[in-house]
């Protein structure tokens, strides 16, 4: 039987992989937090814990009709982010996937009423929401499997994927750690006025009432309170988190949702990226492993989902 071993929500910003003397000119002279977390992150978990494979939930990877799972046995590569070439360019990369979770996981849509899809072709793109978190806690010989949010998706549809996830683990041989890999509030600085916003500090934040937000959702993740979380999405939204925060909801739709009491353990601070709210913040599996994921319950759902016969 397999489980899911930890799961953290982890910020993926470009800055997280230029050089550091370009990091400190960006900010005052100093290290940014976010990479110093993600090193402490990777002595305490990912070079230490019992895995086989990592999911990350990739914020930047934007499906329209169904989730779609990465399911090539291996992949690897050079990558160029389209958005900021400057900065990630020519990245190499190099890693196993994981065809028969990433297929089990596709296998479990008609439980919970959704659309998923695995995907094996070569040439699928791939994102930096994956490339810079493999970059700091990728382990040779770690199978890393990536699923994209899905832009038409709402919460629940983000649940869902999250549940045929949390089911396919565990009726699979893995143990697994997730990654919902995205930011907080994500509302960016205009052009103009983005390179006097560059620094890492919460004042750069795009305005109070999303650093407020953040603030507020960091200290109910550190009290393991998913619950309220959920709870308050339609709150939070005003902020526009990223993704509509898909990574997280998929990450706690595995994890149990509001059943899910586990508290989070922060590391480094909780930074500003060009007006976006960013942090690291990591879930240990408890003493006998993470709630059970919901069922789904589709009796009201507005066009039916094509069960097998």
């Amino acid at each position: 039987m397999g489980q899911v071993t930890g799961a953290g929500l982890l910020a993926h910003v470009p800055t997280i992989v230029l050089p550091e003397h370009t990091r400190r000119e960006l900010n005052n002279g100093q290290e940014i937090t976010l990479v110093t977390g993600l090193q402490q992150l990777r002595k305490d978990v990912f070079d230490t814990v019992d895995y086989d494979t990592v999911v990350v939930l990739d914020s930047h990877w934007a499906t329209t009709v169904e989730f779609v799972v990465a399911a090539q046995q291996h992949r690897a590569g050079l990558f160029t982010s389209e958005e900021l070439p400057r900065g990630m360019c020519r990245m190499p990369y190099d890693f196993p996937g994981d065809q028969e979770l990433s297929r089990a996981i596709a296998a479990k849509a008609g439980e919970h009423a959704t659309w998923i899809t695995a995907i094996e072709d070569p040439y699928l793109p791939i994102y930096y929401a994956t490339i810079n978190l493999w970059t700091h806690l990728g382990v040779p010989g770690k199978r890393w499997v990536s699923i994209g949010v899905c832009q038409t998706g709402d919460a629940e549809d983000h649940l869902r994927l999250g549940r045929a996830l949390g089911d396919a683990i565990a009726e699979s041989d893995r143990k697994v750690l997730l990654i919902a890999s995205g930011a907080l509030s994500h509302t960016f600085w205009p052009l103009r006025h983005l390179r006097a916003h560059e620094a890492s500090g919460p004042e750069h934040i795009i305005n109070d009432a999303a650093r407020a937000a953040d603030y507020e959702r960091i200290d109910w993740f550190k009290a393991g309170d998913h619950a309220r979380v959920l709870d308050t999405m339609d709150q939070f939204a005003k902020v526009k988190p990223e993704a509509r925060f898909g990574h997280y909801l998929m990450m706690i739709g595995a994890l149990g949702e509001g059943d899910c009491t586990v508290p989070g353990r922060q590391y480094g601070e909780y930074e500003n990226s060009v007006g976006t709210g960013q942090v690291h913040l990591w879930f240990d599996r408890p003493e006998g492993g993470f709630p059970a994921p919901h069922r789904t319950d589709s009796s009201n759902d507005p066009y039916p989902y094509p069960y097998p016969s």
